[in-house]
């Protein structure tokens, strides 16, 4: 298990749009993948649960994987937040 700590840097942070391409992203990877805002972990592979954190521009959340490709999912997914989600 792997986890690495990312800051949002988009305008609407994590919310519709964005969360889709996150969650479709996570999809892609056989690990179990979470997101944790504070004290609150969700499955990063689910669209209701990434919405309930509420995570907007500027917040730090951990994400977190385990499993076979835990490194590719944790690094794949913290470029695609890094990215901007092609907003910035």
């Amino acid at each position: 298990m792997i986890s690495k700590e990312i800051t949002i840097v988009n305008t609407s942070g994590l919310h519709a749009r964005p969360a889709t391409f996150f969650i479709q992203k996570a999809n892609t990877y056989k690990s179990q993948v979470w997101v944790e805002k504070e004290d609150r972990r969700v499955s990063a592979k689910s669209l209701l649960g990434v919405l309930s954190l509420g995570i907007a521009k500027g917040m730090t959340v951990t994400i977190i994987a385990d499993g076979m490709d835990e490194n590719a999912a944790v690094n794949g997914l913290a470029e695609l937040i890094d990215s901007g989600f092609s907003e910035i």
